[in-house]
């Protein structure tokens, strides 16, 4: 089925709405705003992430709701909930979004320049210490292609991928989901952070269950590090004892540097927000400590050609070229 035959149904709509007074009309701009203020659950939320005006906003949806005649949205001081009528709405304004940015890529895919935007999902490891530089390096090259980068979890980034909302995505080497294509990436090696003077200090390299005697500055509860590190516990049948959780490396090293506790990171953070005299940085002597990120990608043939050139870049095939 072509875009074409996908939107038939979503112009026809349209057009029939066009018949009514301005105020009243449908546009695809309202719905992406409707879209966004129900993600957010506010209407200042979502008004603050589309950059638009609250109030302006609001006309605009209550402008869908004189349209449709009906009530999409519950405002109470807690901040939105979808009606029935607002479900249903929401459901189909969604695809026809998603339907219109597909056309606007694939028309924008077209000749023999790539150009576009590409959605790129990453971990937190792989923005901090790897893509600043090779985003910046692929950006001079294709100079029509606007990278659009958005930080997730590992499991999230693979999600993104499959529900084709990120074009690419990088995350820590996992079994590849049946649909998704994989690429080496980087290796980025777990380390034993602790602060000056710290036990394990005298060590040239800590095993885990050394670790494990000392209290923990965990990072991002539940994330893939985390549930990892929790699994290899188990293994070993030691508890983990938690001093602190945060949800990025720079609070992690900040609590390890207060004294808090030790942390595991990957060595692209340790070397951002560790790398001064007043911490200790340690390789983990384990097996699985050698952490593998990889470059993920939801099988298509073809692809856009702007998807492609960033695929190459990252895993060096461009560069190799």
């Amino acid at each position: 089925m072509t875009i074409l035959n996908v939107l038939r149904p979503v112009i026809a709509t349209i057009h029939g709405f066009m018949k009514r007074p301005a105020s009243a009309r449908i546009d695809p701009y309202s719905l992406r705003l409707f879209l966004t203020t129900v993600a957010e659950g506010s209407i200042v939320r979502g008004a603050g992430k589309e950059h638009i005006a609250p109030s302006a906003l609001s006309r605009r949806i209550s402008d869908l709701e004189h349209a449709f005649g009906a009530a999409l949205l519950v405002r109470s001081p807690r901040g939105v909930e979808l009606t029935e009528a607002g479900q249903v709405v929401f459901n189909r304004a969604l695809r026809i979004d998603q339907d219109l940015q597909m056309l606007v890529r694939e028309v924008q895919s077209v000749g023999g320049q790539a150009s576009g935007t590409v959605r790129l999902f990453a971990n937190m490891s792989a923005i901090i210490g790897f893509l600043p530089e090779r985003i910046k390096a692929y950006s001079a090259a294709y100079p029509q292609v606007t990278v659009s980068l958005f930080e997730l979890d590992t499991q999230e980034v693979l999600r993104a991928c499959l529900d084709d909302r990120a074009d690419v995505g990088i995350g820590v080497k996992v079994d590849v989901p049946a649909g998704l294509e994989s690429w080496p990436f980087a290796v980025d090696p777990l380390i034993v952070v602790m602060p000056q003077g710290h036990a394990l200090s005298k060590k040239r390299a800590v095993k885990y269950k050394d670790v494990l005697a000392f209290p923990l500055v965990r990072v991002q509860a539940g994330g893939a590090l985390d549930t990892a590190l929790h699994a290899r516990a188990a293994e070993i049948d030691v508890a983990m004892n938690t001093a602190v959780s945060v949800s990025s490396f720079d609070a992690t090293c900040r609590m390890v540097e207060a004294g808090l506790g030790i942390a595991i990171i990957p060595l692209s953070a340790s070397s951002a927000y560790a790398g001064s005299r007043r911490f200790v940085r340690r390789p983990l002597d384990e097996p699985w400590a050698d952490r593998v990120l990889c470059v993920y990608a939801l099988r298509k043939i073809p692809r856009l050609r702007s998807v492609q050139t960033l695929i190459d870049w990252l895993t060096g095939k461009a560069r190799q070229s």
